[in-house]
């Protein structure tokens, strides 16, 4: 390898994309293209850099195993950073492998690292947990070691588990300053504000307070009943009930649990519930139909019982109830969750993570472009949506992610 490549090699590990391009930009060699590709990755030019990594993977041949193999990386690489979630995952781990096979283990590991930021992005926690235990960070560059470390933050938020995620975030801004690059520490620093900006809204009858994460986390963790409007779920202790695929009867266990302790008129709740505002015998029955239904699947932990006004709802076990709601409460909040990062994402990236229909997430993306949250750009398939963070709110909550039961 001649010095010119060792020297755009090195300026890549440092951070310094800029740096590389002198060495190379003028060069079409295997090696050249490779590197020029995950240059220009690195100042954002993801169609570029896509095209000259594979230019590259040809370049190398057949026989030139673990070079295709670490092209295909950093192809895979590219296409998560642009929130190309359909890239065909097999070739990532069959690169993997290979990798593993030629004792290229610091490669080896950041193709597992990839696969691990995917399945965290789609919401598949328990698989990234489980793929994580199987990396042993020791012998990790510091870059790598960050990444890991990050990895670690991102399923205990997930989790809701705070001290695991703080003491992780920790040890990645120790490695990023090992590193000594840049954009590493500023990645490092941006996840640790979501444990520092407020997360839910804490609502009662007559309050309404902000929650960081880990007040979430001690609020679950209490003797306190739960509505959750986060996840839909309603919880007390170790016992939670899903009423995610069932929207009127959430519906109904919020508006109860937001009067707490006072009933809810019958008025009231028809039209929190099915939406109306006229009230005739057909809306009556059918809301003792749903509160009956309500009853029955809370029945292990709260106590649903008519007044002469409505209805009211207490818990059976806790003192008291109370009702966590998004930090922003929108009709399209989890794709704006998804475009908070600050990345360009595509409607069936945005599908994949979700778990909605393609044409769900459009309309969704459409309505948001009309009151001017997100924005487009580019045409077809290569059409991509941004919108800039949510202020001061972190959107962990309303990522996808397992119930915080542990």
């Amino acid at each position: 390898m001649d010095s010119l490549i060792t020297a755009a090699a090195h300026a890549l590990a440092t951070g310094d994309p800029l740096g590389a391009l002198t060495r190379v930009a003028l060069r079409n060699d295997a090696p050249a293209l490779a590197l020029r590709g995950i240059a220009m990755a690195q100042v954002g030019d993801f169609d570029r850099a896509r095209t000259l990594l594979r230019r590259a993977a040809r370049a190398f041949g057949t026989k030139e195993v673990v070079a295709r193999a670490r092209c295909v990386v950093a192809e895979a690489e590219v296409a998560l950073v642009s929130r190309d979630l359909g890239w065909p995952a097999k070739t990532l781990d069959a690169a993997r492998v290979t990798l593993e096979a030629h004792g290229d283990w610091v490669n080896a590991a950041h193709a597992r690292h990839l696969q691990i930021r995917r399945l965290l992005l789609i919401g598949r926690i328990d698989d990234a947990e489980r793929m994580l235990t199987t990396l042993d960070p020791s012998p990790f560059p510091p870059a790598s070691r960050t990444a890991y470390e990050l990895m670690v933050a991102g399923i205990a938020l997930r989790r809701l588990r705070t001290k695991t995620a703080r003491a992780a975030l920790a040890r990645a801004a120790q490695a990023a300053r090992h590193a000594r690059i840049p954009a590493l520490t500023a990645e490092v620093e941006h996840a640790s504000r979501v444990l520092t900006v407020p997360a839910a809204r804490l609502k009662t009858a007559n309050s309404e307070r902000l929650l960081r994460l880990q007040d979430v986390e001690a609020l679950l963790a209490s003797n306190t009943l739960v509505v959750d409007g986060c996840r839909h779920v309603v919880r007390h202790g170790r016992t939670s009930v899903s009423l995610a695929t069932r929207p009127v009867l959430f519906a109904l266990a919020r508006a109860l649990g937001e009067a707490w302790p006072a009933d809810v008129e019958r008025a009231a709740l028809i039209a929190r519930a099915f939406g109306s505002t006229f009230t005739d015998d057909s809306h009556r029955a059918r809301l003792r139909v749903e509160v009956g239904r309500l009853r029955k699947a809370l029945g292990a932990i709260a106590d649903i019982t008519a007044t002469r006004r409505g209805f009211a709802l207490s818990p059976r076990r806790g003192r008291t109830i109370a009702v966590l709601a998004r930090p922003v409460e929108d009709q399209h909040a989890a794709v704006l969750a998804f475009l908070a990062d600050g990345e360009s994402w595509s409607s069936s990236a945005l599908a994949l993570a979700s778990g909605s229909s393609q044409r769900s997430v459009q309309r969704a993306l459409d309505a948001l472009a009309e009151s001017g949250k997100v924005q487009a750009f580019g045409r077809g398939r290569a059409r991509r949506w941004v919108a800039p963070p949510l202020p001061g709110f972190a959107t962990t909550l309303l990522l996808p992610a397992p119930l915080p039961i542990d």
